[in-house]
């Protein structure tokens, strides 16, 4: 797991947290900020879920010191 990837999921939870409030005060504004935030979380998760997948691919890429070489 790296930053983005948690990073990411705080801002989500955080979103969500302020969509609800919003909702519960009928606060069309901090609504619409909270379900912003959120998004934005969604993205970075993804950002960082991306990361991690490129990283992994190019770990698995690389030659192994065990491996028979010709």
């Amino acid at each position: 797991m790296n930053k983005d990837q948690i990073k990411g999921r705080v801002k989500e939870a955080a979103g969500e947290l302020q969509e609800q409030a919003g909702k519960a005060v009928n606060s069309p504004e901090q609504e619409a900020k909270g379900h912003a935030r959120e998004q934005g979380g969604k993205v970075q998760k993804t950002w960082g879920d991306v990361k991690d997948d490129v990283k992994e691919a190019r770990e698995d890429m690389r030659p192994r010191d065990d491996a028979k070489r010709p």
